[in-house]
């Protein structure tokens, strides 16, 4: 009994481990090295990340080890109903201090009448030896015990909770990577924006300063020309450090050295997202979140164990018993055996039993809370996660539309200063408004992408759908 509710509450425990909000103690953010550093980059899709977390993140690993202790404890706990049979035997030279054990000469005396002639021989050694062997086998078995029968399906529920976490932890693995590798695509866009812009204030600089050397351009135009160079050189650099981070990060995500070079191949996925009615994605939650359906099985579990615990009232059957053969300087073999059947009833044992019943239903009824809770959660995610997508794309198209108002408007400027109307501030101030747009639009496609992966996971649907919500 003790063995089959300790598997509830290792369970208990395991999910209690998993579940850390602290991001820099978060396991997810680790994994187990897979393979030695290549001097070749490795050419890396989104599904080769996914597979390679799947398969290395030290989370997943975690929650992975944690189900087959759960399983192995299930297993112990499967003796309690087996019956238990073990075999001993042994030989041996025994001595024995006849005083030591009570037969003391005056003790002796009273038996005379059983040696020859009435008395005892003198010089009988108190001192005795003898050679035995025994060989035995027993056997015991319960065969009717209330909190064993219930304890045992208290020990399946666990079982299957701590299943249900381990996939659960495989949805965070799938978010996690899918999210580092798009936010790594968004910082290399990033970079390609920066080095372009740099390279077209490169040209810019140039023109400014031969025509400040021919005399048609001030001084003041070169100056603000190669300021503008020198800001989009830096914005470069830090958009470069940021990228290099964040592929650091994915690699350590998914199982790869630190060191090992990496080439993304997948571009910005972007689609338009028919993610379905709210009614509709909130019944596929319900049916398919895998933390919903490993609180439902603590529920099952919790009952269980509440129900082991009330039913330490009930009598207890067991049966036990051995059969041996003893052999006493070699005199010859005698056997022995015994049957036992044993029915223990609990007569007065209520403050322990009582307090053993109220902390059990005492975390019966929170588990009960939880789900309620956990439901209502569900709820407010798929709405939030719906709102988040509509509002993402929404940003996508403006996003996009001040792009190519920003192209436009350098390009009309960038005429009006080689025509001469204008000086280089407008150009300059165009070609930030163009940067800030490229940004702007590189972030908006990032959120729009993280919000579909967050309603994926909110319909509880990320490991198998992930592809199709992306638009991949």
């Amino acid at each position: 009994m003790i063995t089959i509710l300790a598997v509830v509450g290792a369970g208990a425990l395991v999910r209690g481990q998993m579940a850390n909000p602290s991001s820099a103690e978060n396991p997810f953010f680790g994994s187990v090295t897979a393979r030695p550093v290549a001097e070749a980059a490795l050419r890396l899709s989104l599904d080769d990340a996914v597979r390679m977390g799947l398969e290395n993140n030290l989370g997943l690993k975690e929650a992975e080890n944690a189900e087959k202790m759960i399983q192995g404890e299930k297993n112990t706990a499967l003796q309690e109903f087996l019956p238990t049979i073990t075999l001993s035997g042994g030989t041996g030279i025994f001595q024995h201090d006849l005083v030591a054990q009570g037969f003391g000469p005056s003790v002796i005396n009273r038996f005379g009448v059983f040696f020859p002639g009435g008395i005892v021989p003198a010089g009988l050694s108190l001192i005795t030896r003898d050679d035995l062997t025994q060989g035995q086998i027993n056997f015991n078995q319960t065969l009717f015990s209330g909190p064993v029968i219930a304890g045992w399906r208290a020990a399946g529920a666990a079982v299957r909770s701590v299943y249900f976490a381990k996939m659960t932890a495989r949805g965070n693995v799938v978010q996690d990577v899918a999210t580092a590798y798009l936010h790594a695509i968004a910082s290399g866009s990033e970079v390609d924006n920066t080095i372009a812009l740099e390279a077209a204030d490169q040209v810019q600089e140039d023109q400014v300063h031969a025509a400040h050397e021919a005399g048609t351009a001030s001084n003041l135009d070169e100056l603000r020309a190669r300021v503008q160079l020198q800001a989009q050189r830096q914005a470069r650099i830090a958009a470069e450090n940021v990228h290099e981070k964040d592929l650091i990060l994915l690699k350590r995500e998914i199982g790869l050295d630190p060191g090992q070079k990496i080439t993304l191949t997948d571009p910005v996925p972007y689609s338009d997202l028919a993610s379905g009615t709210q009614q509709e994605v909130l019944a596929t939650a319900y049916k398919d979140r895998q933390d919903y359906q490993n609180l439902q099985n603590q529920l099952v579990e919790f009952r269980a164990a509440h129900s082991a615990y009330r039913s330490q009232r009930l009598p207890k059957l067991s049966f036990s018993g051995f059969w041996g053969v003893d052999t006493v300087n070699g005199a010859g073999t005698h056997g022995n055996f015994a049957a036992v059947g044993t029915l223990s009833v609990p007569i007065f044992k209520e403050a322990s039993l009582r307090g053993d019943e109220d902390a059990s239903a005492a975390q019966l009824a929170n588990i009960r809370s939880q789900l309620d809770d956990l439901r209502i959660r569900i709820d407010q995610q798929v709405r939030d996660a719906l709102l988040d997508v509509n509002a993402a794309a929404k940003l996508v198209e403006v996003a996009r539309s001040n792009v190519a108002l920003a192209t436009r408007a350098l390009d009309d400027e960038a005429d009006r200063v080689h025509a001469g109307v204008d000086d280089n501030l407008p150009l300059v101030t165009a070609q930030a408004s163009l940067a800030a747009a490229e940004s702007n639009l590189v972030e908006s496609l990032y959120e729009y992408n993280v919000a579909k992966l967050s309603l994926a996971r909110s319909a509880g649907v990320i490991e198998t759908q992930y592809r199709e919500y992306l638009g991949r």
